[in-house]
């Protein structure tokens, strides 16, 4: 792994870590997704199992011109924004599992899950929240489906990709991954268990 992104995981991991430039990670990441189209990299759904927690993120602008996609600044969450991602893959012969995002705001605790697709020759993890459920200090306010999540997870898996949210992983260390989502921003994740 580079050394900026290797301090970058080591600072996201150790509260009193130093970070590296924004600027210098989004290059780093974009290089690291280069290679790894470069030499055809494949990942299997089993690496991304666990729990991740989120570092940096990249937002994008979208050109009129020919560009498409241009990526805005990058940027580390703040510490006490947790964020995190998990995978689950009950059943190991195939590349369909689970996702979680949890959000935590100090007492507020915001889950969304839903069902997920791998598709390893693209290294693409197509996703979508179904469900969600609101927790204030342990109580829970809201738990259910969300926005026709019982028709949208039923009809998950007959979808192709291209109708689906996804992350497209490029980087899948045992302590870190990351990906560009299907708007055209980065992320990279630190692992918090797993």
């Amino acid at each position: 792994m580079d050394s900026i992104l290797d301090q970058a995981v080591q600072g996201l991991a150790n509260s009193s870590g130093t970070l590296p430039a924004s600027t210098a990670v989004v290059e780093t990441l974009i290089q690291a997704e280069k290679t790894a189209k470069q030499t055809k990299v494949r990942h299997v759904y089993s690496q991304l199992l666990g729990v991740w927690r989120l570092g940096f993120i990249t937002g994008t602008k979208r050109t009129r011109q020919r560009a498409g996609v241009v990526l805005g600044a990058g940027r580390f969450l703040p510490k006490w924004v947790k964020v995190y991602l998990s995978y689950a893959q009950p059943e190991p012969s195939l590349d369909q599992g689970t996702i979680q995002n949890q959000v935590d705001l100090g007492p507020l605790q915001l889950v969304l899950t839903g069902p997920t697709q791998f598709w390893p020759k693209m290294n693409i993890l197509a996703f979508d929240f179904t469900r969600m459920k609101v927790l204030l200090s342990g109580l829970k306010l809201y738990q259910g489906y969300i926005r026709g999540g019982q028709r949208r997870e039923a009809n998950f898996h007959q979808q192709s990709v291209k109708e689906q949210a996804f992350f497209t992983y490029f980087l899948v260390e045992d302590d870190c991954i990351a990906a560009r989502g299907r708007g055209g921003g980065l992320a990279l994740w630190v692992r918090e268990r797993g």
